[in-house]
């Protein structure tokens, strides 16, 4: 056994999940645009609101996350994870507290009287950032975007919005109020490939570990899991999770043996955490998917779903999109009678998806 006193890790925090690393590996383009679309706010102007758009574990946080940790104190900034507040009250709250510096009312007072208190502090210019924003209610992001953009116009102030979604749908939601001054610039953020991922890794390796500590079998196998997965996030927990778990077994170095004791339980989290993002219909699609034993053709599925529920073409095939886009499943096209079928495949383990559905 290893003792009390001894580890494999260097730094265990390169593992955390808010580690900001120093460098964002092959999201430059990403960092550059954001950065641009920043730069405004140095020279006193109005900033440039940006969508940054793609799949869940695509760096989105990180690259926001890093361009406003450059930034000095002549920009005022505001990170509002969407899923953690919810409501309009606490989403204010938020941006009251870092604007006036003081602890905002838990009560009797309306939101909106925060934002006007709020507005006429600011006396610099504002990166309002919303993290996940496609996480809470339709309604209340309307209602709330409008506010803040009809801010410039009615209080004077420089200001400019950051949204991250995982939903490339997402702007289509938005009310037409908003749609007319939210002028926005996109970021995409497409899935990292296998070398990316694996280059991604390797950082966290060297860092994180002793050298020599993570053999070459083992960080190859977390690196296989993770790129099936699609899944950055799942990579960096199981670098963490199997040196532990050598640790554990007292050894000086992790082995495959390691990854494979933790990868179905971490598998399960991480895929809890995805499907805690699908409302029910697209809960209930990705359910039949794992249920059945074998492929099936994407119209067979529909005219189930059509005859039951009496789901519409366009919402069917845009949840498979979703589940496709969340790597949930694959899609492979293949000859049936005259024309080309899709077919959709299960791309993770059904008892795992299958439990991790069950919480809902």
């Amino acid at each position: 056994m290893l003792g009390w006193d001894e580890t494999i890790f260097r730094s265990e925090e390169v593992f955390d999940p808010d580690f900001l690393p120093e460098v964002l590996l092959h999201r430059e383009q990403q960092l550059n645009q954001l950065t641009a679309n920043i730069m405004p706010a140095l020279r006193s102007s109005s900033p440039v609101h940006t969508l940054c758009l793609g799949p869940p574990a695509t760096g989105k946080t990180s690259t926001v996350r890093y361009v406003l940790s450059q930034l000095g104190d002549t920009v005022e900034r505001v990170y509002i994870r969407c899923p953690a507040l919810g409501t309009p009250y606490k989403i204010m709250s938020r941006v009251f507290e870092s604007v006036c510096r003081h602890q905002a009312p838990q009560a009797g007072i309306a939101y909106t009287k925060l934002f006007e208190k709020t507005m006429e502090k600011l006396d610099k210019p504002l990166i309002l950032v919303f993290d996940d924003v496609n996480f809470i209610s339709v309604d209340i992001v309307n209602e709330l975007l409008y506010l803040f953009l009809k801010a410039p116009e009615e209080y004077g102030v420089k200001l400019g919005i950051i949204a991250t979604a995982t939903d490339v749908k997402f702007p289509l939601a938005l009310s037409p109020e908003v749609g007319a001054v939210f002028h926005y610039s996109t970021v995409h953020y497409p899935l990292y490939g296998y070398e990316e991922m694996k280059d991604i890794l390797r950082w966290r390796v060297e860092r994180g570990f002793v050298e020599g500590a993570f053999s070459d079998e083992a960080f190859e196998r977390v690196v296989e899991l993770a790129s099936d997965s699609g899944d950055l996030r799942f990579g960096i927990y199981l670098l963490r999770a199997a040196g532990l778990n050598a640790e554990r077994r007292g050894s000086r170095r992790v082995e495959p043996q390691d990854v494979e004791a933790v990868y179905t339980g971490g598998a399960k989290v991480f895929l809890a955490k995805t499907v805690s993002a699908l409302n029910s219909d697209e809960r209930e699609v990705l359910k039949i998917v794992y249920l059945l034993d074998e492929e099936v053709a994407a119209g067979d599925l529909y005219r189930f779903f059509q005859k039951e529920v009496g789901m519409s073409y366009q919402r069917f095939y845009e949840i498979l999109n979703k589940l496709e886009r969340l790597r949930l499943v694959d899609f492979i096209f293949d000859k049936k009678g005259r024309g080309r079928t899709r077919y959709i495949y299960k791309r993770c383990d059904a008892d795992v998806v299958l439990e991790a559905l069950r919480e809902f």
